[in-house]
């Protein structure tokens, strides 16, 4: 990066943005550790911390991104973090800091080196998607198809109960399209459902598949954003994180488990006025996550200028 580019934040202003940072973490976080530590699990709240790789800790570290200048002694202290590095003379001189300032950046050179595959691939499935036309036609019955005809085969959420009983569900399954075009979602569909699926998808035709109307997709852009940390500013992260928890919300909403009780009544998407108020909410992330997938693009772009793409 040019010297020039570099952004400096002095200590009291970025402890400030690390503090509300972690209010806005902890909101989420600390109940499922509280959760987690007695035992009990929750269908919708606990997903993004057991489905996805990045775990409580790791979203509570704070990083304001490339190109920014942390200073002072709580700075000194991410010498030691992966992917950051100190700055040397002509940097600090640069940002108009004394050369015996403790500073830190993002370390563009190693990250590219360790990260190209992640930041190359994350280029191609987020520039790609933001290009496709949205599909609205699924109605959220991947989540139906992963429990079709479940009684043959392993219980998926034993502790939950499906709100038609089997046979019911197992006939809004075949009643219906089932057109799931994400691999993710499609890959836990119960071997009698596979077949019924319109689409092959698989993880080769990932690249071309992924469509901005796709739920899964979008809550998927929590995933590409993180495995893009210290690069991306955390509060972007964040954006795709607290997006993906409210699909995950509405997936489970209109899946065929009877959550009432947990404070999710059901979208009914069995029927015409359930089918219609998902497409709703559909339409209201895919437009969200759409607006996100160009933050991420222009936050990535100077790394896939980097690799040449």
């Amino acid at each position: 990066m040019e010297r020039s580019s570099l952004r400096h934040l002095p200590q009291e202003q970025w402890l400030e943005l690390e503090d509300a940072y972690s209010k806005r973490v902890r909101q989420y976080s600390e109940p499922y550790l509280a959760r987690r530590s007695e035992g009990r699990k929750h269908p919708v709240e606990d997903f993004l911390f057991t489905y996805y790789t990045q775990k409580p800790g790791q979203l509570l570290r704070w990083h304001p991104g490339e190109g920014v200048v942390l200073s002072g002694e709580r700075a000194a202290q991410r010498s030691g973090w992966k992917y950051y590095r100190r700055l040397d003379a002509g940097e600090l001189a640069a940002v108009g800091l004394h050369a015996d300032t403790d500073a830190v950046t993002f370390d563009r050179a190693r990250f590219l080196d360790e990260r190209l595959d992640a930041i190359r691939f994350a280029g191609i499935i987020l520039s790609g998607t933001v290009a496709r036309p949205a599909q609205y036609g699924c109605f959220g019955l991947h989540e139906w198809a992963m429990v079709y005809r479940q009684d043959k085969f392993d219980l998926r959420h034993e502790y939950l109960q499906l709100r038609l009983g089997p046979g019911g569900t197992d006939e809004v399954v075949e009643k219906n399209r089932i057109r799931c075009s994400h691999f993710d979602a499609f890959r836990f569909y119960t071997p009698d459902a596979i077949p019924l699926n319109e689409l092959s998808p698989t993880r080769e035709n990932q690249r071309n598949m992924e469509q901005p109307g796709c739920l899964h997709a979008n809550m998927d852009l929590y995933k590409w954003a993180y495995k893009l940390a210290p690069a991306l500013p955390s509060e972007l992260v964040m954006d795709c994180f607290e997006l993906s928890w409210r699909i995950r919300a509405m997936d489970m909403q209109a899946s065929p488990y009877d959550l009432a009780d947990w404070g999710y009544p059901a979208i009914r998407i069995e029927t015409p006025q359930g089918k219609a108020q998902y497409v709703e909410y559909q339409r209201a992330f895919a437009e969200e996550a759409q607006a996100l997938r160009h933050r991420l693009l222009v936050a990535l772009q100077p790394l896939l200028s980097s690799t040449g793409q």
